[in-house]
């Protein structure tokens, strides 16, 4: 029996929060790997309040294919891959999904591609993976990755192509392994892509994990952090770009259920053009087990033209007060005038000022990457938007 179905008390489940009542807290969600447990998509559920499943592309049904793009995986030293059938014990290890869309794609993969770090890989060596998709038929793949104990490497999923796309990875982070993961979605402009991605962490274990946003007309990322044993420390970052008309949503989770761990979440967007549309929703959870918790959660969106709207959320539940620190912030808003000004005082023209300031907002994100080349293809993606918003 899922979890999404268990009975709670007085004869109700877990799911039907008694009575229709929406689900308020993540504590409360229901997790299942089955479609039929998840309910049709309403606005009324706070996980889909902004979108609604007609901009889905059908990825909220049960009749997706299995991915039949490309997958070139250009791997360092040490490193090893493989296709594994969904009864294999790393299938689900690191979480399993939450909403109907990842139950979908779940469910439709009837296997994983895995990318396995061996305790041997400790020089932060570099392995760049590319998706790419050449259908817009809806379709499900799934994709895990197992850092072995003591390891430390660098991992780039990079999305390109035309999609429409249900998509499951898992990091299983064992303890003392230390994980770099860069996730890009750079489609093309029709695309559609939901990406739920789980990650778990083992006893002293460090995972940076950056999230780079560009491309797509509908793109809605999950990433989630569970700690699986003390000493464990998440840092996620997020850098995303929304021209006119593209929807881009970004819903973090990060769930304390060991004491001793730390974790830190910084997303940064910017926006420019008619009904350019972002969505930042970040969760951090505190469970009564996880004393000495310290948790910070950051959003910022610059927006650089009328018509963009850019919704931020932050959010905590905290369920012990035993804890080293929990805080958020969220701001959205238009360029700083002084910050103009103090430029254009120094000879550069207004435009030559705000790309400034885009750039200098962005790439603190684009550096905590640390793979050269990716670092390079990102900031001329983001001169690239940028001399869109010129025209």
């Amino acid at each position: 029996m899922s979890e999404a179905t268990k009975t709670a008390q007085h004869g109700l489940s877990e799911h039907s929060h008694g009575f229709g009542v929406p689900i308020q807290t993540r504590s409360e969600r229901p997790k299942s790997t089955k479609l039929a447990d998840f309910e049709e998509i309403s606005t009324r559920e706070e996980q889909w309040r902004y979108i609604s499943a007609d901009r889905l592309g059908g990825l909220d049904k049960d009749s997706l294919d299995e991915f039949s793009g490309d997958i070139d995986a250009k791997l360092a030293d040490g490193f090893e891959s493989s296709w594994i059938d969904s009864e294999h014990k790393l299938f689900g290890a690191a979480g399993i999904p939450e909403d109907r869309v990842a139950a979908a794609g779940w469910e439709a993969a009837k296997a994983a591609y895995l990318l396995s770090i061996p305790s041997s890989v400790t020089n932060s060596a570099q392995s760049i993976v590319t998706i790419t998709s050449i259908s817009a038929d809806p379709a499900a793949l799934h994709i895990i990755v197992e850092a072995k104990k003591g390891s430390n490497a660098v991992v780039v999923l990079d999305h390109r192509g035309d999609a429409t796309l249900s998509e499951n990875i898992e990091f299983v982070l064992e303890d003392e392994a230390k994980l770099t993961v860069v996730s890009i979605q750079d489609w093309n402009a029709s695309s559609i892509h939901n990406g739920a991605q789980y990650a778990l962490l083992g006893r002293n274990s460090t995972l940076k994990h950056v999230m780079v946003t560009l491309g797509g007309a509908v793109v809605r990322m999950t990433p989630s952090a569970y700690f699986g044993a003390p000493g464990g420390d998440a840092a996620l970052y997020g850098l995303y770009f929304a021209d006119a008309g593209q929807y881009l949503e970004h819903r973090i989770f990060v769930d304390h259920s060991a004491p001793n761990c730390k974790s830190r979440v910084t997303y940064k967007g910017a926006l420019q053009g008619a009904k350019a549309h972002t969505v930042w929703v970040g969760d951090v959870l505190i469970r009564a087990a996880a004393e000495g918790t310290d948790t910070y959660e950051l959003n910022r969106n610059l927006l650089l033209t009328d018509g963009a709207r850019a919704d931020s959320v932050p959010n905590l539940e905290i369920e012990t007060g035993q804890i080293q620190g929990a805080g958020h912030a969220s701001a959205s808003g238009r360029f700083d005038d002084e910050q103009l000004f103090y430029l254009q005082a120094r000879g550069l023209s207004e435009l030559e000022a705000r790309r400034l300031v885009v750039r200098g907002f962005l790439m603190e994100i684009v550096q905590q990457i640390g793979v050269a080349e990716i670092e390079e293809r990102l900031a001329v993606s983001i001169e690239d938007e940028l001399e869109r918003s010129a025209k």
